[in-house]
C-alpha cells in the first residue's frame, strides 16, 4: 500500500468516526426536541383551557382562529423550505413557536372532550407512538416505498373528510375515517423514524447543518404524535355531555 492508498484509509476511518460519534448525539437531539415540543403543546393547550378570556377570544373569533390555523401552515411550510437559510437558534424558535400556536388551536378541540379521555388517548397515543419508533428504528425492511404511499393516502384522507363535513355527515363516515387515520400514521411513525436514521448515520458531524437536519425529524415525528393523538382521540375520545 503507497503513501496516498494510506492516506485514503485513513480519512476514511476517521470520517467513519466522526459519523459513528455524531449519530447518537443527532438522534438525542431529534427525541428531545419532539418531547420538548410535546411538553410545550400540552402546557399551552392547558394554560388557554383554564384562561377563559383567551380561550373565549379563540372560539367566539373566527379571525383569530383561522389565523392561527394559518400561522400553523406558514410556520411548517416555511421551516422545511427555508431552514437552510436560518441559523439553528432562528429554526429552534419557530418549531417552539409552531407547538404553542399549535396548543392553542388544539385547546378547542379538547375542551369537546372530558379530561379522563384525554389523558387515556395521550397514554395510548404514546405507547403506539413509541412502539412504532422503535420498529421503525430496528426494522430491516426498507420502508423508502411506503413513503408516496402514505402521502396519497394522506390526500384521500383530507378529501374524504371534506366530503363529509359538507356533503355525506356520516358518524359511521367519520368513524371510517378515523381509523384510516390512525393506520396511516402508525405507519408514518414506523416510516419517519427509518427515514431519520438512516439521514442522521450519514452524519459528517454534529454541527450546525446537521443539528438543523435532526430538527427537522423532530418535526416529522412531533406531527406523526400529534395526528396520531387527534385520530385516536376522535375513536376513544370521550365527549363531555
Amino acid at each position: 500500500m503507497n503513501r496516498f492508498e494510506m492516506e485514503n484509509v485513513m480519512e476514511r476511518r476517521v470520517y467513519a468516526s466522526a459519523s459513528a460519534s455524531a449519530f447518537p448525539v443527532l438522534m438525542r437531539k431529534v427525541y428531545v426536541w419532539m418531547t420538548l415540543a410535546l411538553v410545550i403543546t400540552a402546557a399551552t393547550a392547558y394554560g388557554v383551557l383554564n384562561s377563559p378570556g383567551v380561550f373565549g377570544a379563540i372560539v367566539s373569533n373566527r379571525a383569530i382562529f383561522w389565523g392561527m390555523l394559518i400561522a400553523e401552515f406558514l410556520l411548517v411550510i416555511g421551516l422545511s423550505a427555508a431552514i437552510n437559510r436560518m441559523s439553528l437558534l432562528t429554526a429552534t424558535l419557530a418549531f417552539l413557536v409552531y407547538s404553542v400556536v399549535n396548543g392553542a388551536t388544539l385547546s378547542v378541540i379538547l375542551y369537546a372532550y372530558t379530561a379522563v379521555s384525554v389523558a387515556s388517548v395521550f397514554l395510548i397515543t404514546a405507547g403506539t407512538f413509541a412502539a412504532m419508533a422503535v420498529v421503525g428504528y430496528t426494522t430491516k425492511k426498507d420502508l423508502t416505498s411506503w413513503g408516496k404511499m402514505f402521502m396519497f393516502a394522506i390526500i384521500g384522507i383530507i378529501i374524504a373528510s371534506l366530503v363529509n363535513v359538507f356533503l355525506v355527515k356520516s358518524t359511521g363516515f367519520d368513524l371510517l375515517i378515523s381509523i384510516a387515520g390512525v393506520l396511516v400514521f402508525v405507519g408514518l411513525t414506523a416510516y419517519d423514524s427509518q427515514k431519520i436514521k438512516q439521514m442522521l448515520m450519514m452524519a459528517p458531524d454534529a454541527g450546525e447543518n446537521m443539528q438543523k437536519l435532526a430538527l427537522l425529524g423532530a418535526l416529522s415525528l412531533y406531527l406523526d404524535f400529534i395526528n396520531l393523538f387527534l385520530y385516536l382521540l376522535r375513536i376513544f375520545g370521550g365527549r363531555k355531555d
